[in-house]
């Protein structure tokens, strides 16, 4: 089959050549989008899911849609290494910039750019050589208090304010959103608190790991008010037939329903998995029908790509002690995990696991699905460690 037609695409945030399954998060943004476009309060949104489940490609994927009803939108990625202001500054410059330039009687957009020079200037983040431009002087009094609880709503009130004069919406698209520190996040729900109660034309739409409820809640009690938290989970087994079968028929070829069905056995519906099986498959078959027997020739060359890419990414970023409470929580087989069992499995007293625990929160290898209960946030990845370190000892 011809390599140059595979339709399969996998890399991270990569566009599926078909969008199964994904329904009813995408109404709800549709939903959203719209009510708040005609300037009725309507729940942000924060989807939520393991890693590989497909968050990144439905921001993609809202983010067209908002462009498409004439929003202006922001697309940031939080990491470890950069805080909230540093990320946003340059692209609320770009978006201040756009209202200004858009016919309408008013000055709030200047307003903007004073207000977002208070507030870069009060911070003092680092965004490389980062300017204002223009002779605009701060506004004193606004966003400047160096308080980001404080400076960050009044910072998106100003942009609200000037969406509105000029008769546009704004949407700010955020992922990984987990990484950001408690404040920054407080800051954000507290933003959006305002956006809310003024019914300015501003959405948040964000995505993170299982523990994003968790720690929005922990962070402000009324985030459960402000957002709705869609759980984005693997692919049912007709929607991950939709998913493989549909572009391949669109190529003019197919899968026997026995191979679809090998699939979805090795990747439990999980979307990423799916498209790296689809795309090896398909270099390896050499005629159509594609077979179970050219999945499970492919399967090797699979394991091989996802442990030394998707997998192993994560890996190297661990110390040799978290590898350690890692692959114990993997020698107990699939699933949550009590962190008791872990403690026994390691010969260790239970209170000792704290730090450890906290650091691969941290990092997003683990969450904790219920209390005392730990879970990894790669699908398959006790089935990975139990391959990087085949044997366990305590």
């Amino acid at each position: 089959m011809d390599m140059i037609k595979n339709p399969f695409s996998p890399g991270a945030g990569s566009p599926p050549p078909e969008l199964a399954g994904r329904d009813g998060v995408l109404e709800q943004a549709r939903v959203l989008l719209g009510r708040v476009r005609v300037r009725r309060p309507e729940k942000s949104l924060l989807l939520t899911g393991l890693r590989g489940v497909g968050k990144t490609v439905l921001l993609n994927e809202i983010e067209r849609m908002a462009q498409t009803d004439d929003y202006r939108t922001i697309l940031i990625e939080a990491h470890e290494g950069k805080p909230l202001a540093a990320l946003l500054a340059p692209h609320l410059r770009r978006l201040f910039f756009e209202l200004d330039r858009i016919a309408g009687a008013g000055d709030k957009a200047r307003r903007g750019l004073a207000v977002l020079k208070s507030f870069v200037s009060t911070i003092k983040i680092k965004v490389g050589d980062f300017d204002i431009g223009l002779d605009i002087e701060p506004e004193p009094g606004a966003a400047d208090s160096g308080d980001l609880e404080v400076d960050l709503p009044s910072l998106f009130l100003a942009v609200g304010e000037a969406a509105q004069e000029r008769g546009v919406a704004v949407a700010i698209l955020i992922d990984e959103i987990q990484y950001f520190r408690t404040e920054e996040l407080s800051a954000l729900i507290m933003a959006m608190h305002k956006m809310q109660q003024r019914q300015l034309p501003l959405v948040l739409v964000g995505a993170g790991l299982p523990i994003l409820p968790g720690l929005a809640g922990e962070s402000k009690s009324y985030a459960e008010r402000l957002f709705s938290f869609p759980e984005i989970g693997p692919l049912p087994e007709p929607d991950a037939d939709k998913a493989l079968q549909d572009p391949v028929k669109a190529a003019g070829e197919s899968f026997t329903p026995e191979a679809l069905r090998e699939i979805f056995q090795m990747t439990r519906g999980y979307p990423y998995f799916l498209q790296e099986w689809g795309y090896q498959v398909w270099n390896h078959a050499k005629t159509s029908p594609i077979s179970p027997q050219v999945v499970r020739e492919s399967s090797v060359l699979v394991s091989k790509r996802l442990d030394e890419n998707f997998f192993r990414v994560r890996f190297d970023r661990l110390t040799p002690r978290e590898k350690h409470f890692l692959r114990a929580m993997a020698e107990l087989g699939e699933g949550s995990y009590r962190t008791a069992e872990v403690a026994e499995k390691l010969g260790v007293r239970i209170n000792t696991l704290g730090p450890l625990r906290a650091g691969l929160i941290r990092k997003g290898m683990v969450y904790s699905p219920a209390h005392g209960d730990m879970a990894f946030t790669v699908p398959l990845f006790a089935e990975f460690m139990r391959r990087a370190i085949p044997e366990f000892r305590g």
